[in-house]
């Protein structure tokens, strides 16, 4: 299941009102395995199962499976019976309405509702005071989006998502997670989608619902992140292969059956390159190494396509702020408190 990270970013997100309250949350980073002294590098990252280990950890200590976000607490268990009472429904739409009033009864400071508008569908919230944080809009998304998606068998592709709140300083994830087609400052919260997968059947049963569940919610930070991107297309052709058979440019575009100059424009148009993906892939690969496997570091630097170790090195200490010795001794570490 285990098929990318999460930004430290929305890790310190994630912690917003757990510190607030004066939790305990370096032993709640210990339960969850991540080490506190990653929270200072802009650029570490964490394993996905690490992130949702935190979001269990966060919904025993805060009693909230919302990150205490709301005035009211989403309890323990809140998501389970979500679930079920959707679970049963004849259509994806039917589905969704019901996760929709369901958390509509338990949130107090806004609430989903789920409207047409033309060939569009949009999950709109109606908020009750000031903007909220971007973070709070994505995991009140990420919540619904996940369960319709394993409602309907295959991910339900974002074609865009407002926000009332400013820009935060970090978006990457949020991209990643749902649409590159993100707007802020907007006069109403939304997502954005096809209508059309509204009319599909859930055919899901008791057996499916329980694995899922088991899963949840690292399940849906992984399994249902946008893939409708030319970065995810890319990403995805290259994943196909080891690192060091990874095409030049001009053999990508040829793969992807467009020219170098179109395939150049519209990565561009998403905000990516070329070396910006690789680098990415190679990150994440790297923490994966590092975290679950034993091979050394010259092992890990060979299989990723570096010229040498002390490359991986530097690479590695630009992507996370960390050595890689030091980033696994602290891992394990953290894994064993």
């Amino acid at each position: 299941m285990q098929r990318g990270t999460i930004s430290v970013h929305l890790v310190e997100e994630a912690l917003v009102e757990a510190r607030r309250r004066e939790t305990d949350v370096d032993a709640i980073l210990a339960e969850a395995g991540i080490d506190p002294a990653l929270l200072g590098e802009a650029d570490a990252r964490v394993p996905a199962t690490q992130y949702a280990a935190l979001w269990l950890a966060l919904a025993r200590a805060l009693d909230c499976e919302f990150f205490a976000m709301d005035r009211h607490p989403m309890r323990p268990g809140s998501f389970t019976l979500m679930c079920r009472a959707a679970h049963s429904a004849a259509t994806v739409g039917q589905g969704l309405r019901r996760a929709l009033r369901f958390i509509g009864l338990i949130l107090d400071d806004f609430q989903g509702t789920l409207v047409h508008e033309g060939e569009r569908a949009a999950i709109v919230l109606a908020e009750r005071a000031e903007p909220r944080r971007a973070f709070t809009y994505c995991t009140f998304w990420l919540i619904v989006h996940g369960v319709t998606c394993w409602l309907a068998g295959r991910r339900i592709a974002v074609t865009a998502a407002d926000f009332r709140c400013a820009e935060p300083p970090y978006t990457d994830d949020y991209r990643t997670l749902f649409t590159h087609d993100l707007h802020f400052g907007r006069s109403r919260t939304r997502l954005e989608f096809d209508a059309a997968v509204l009319d599909l059947p859930v055919k899901r049963s008791e057996a499916e619902l329980k694995s899922f569940l088991r899963r949840a919610p690292a399940n849906i930070l992984v399994k249902y992140r946008s893939n409708d991107s030319l970065t995810v297309r890319v990403r995805r052709e290259l994943r196909r292969q080891p690192p060091t058979e990874w095409p030049d440019f001009d053999r990508l575009a040829a793969g992807l059956h467009m020219s170098a100059s179109t395939l150049r424009r519209r990565l561009d148009g998403e905000g990516q390159s070329y070396q910006s993906i690789k680098d990415s892939l190679r990150r994440d690969l790297a923490i994966r190494c590092l975290t679950r496997g034993r091979a050394s570091i010259a092992e890990i630097a060979d299989e990723l396509g570096f010229a040498d170790p002390s490359s991986f090195h530097r690479a590695f200490k630009k992507w996370t702020g960390r050595q890689p010795n030091q980033y696994r001794q602290q891992t394990a570490a953290a894994k064993e408190t």
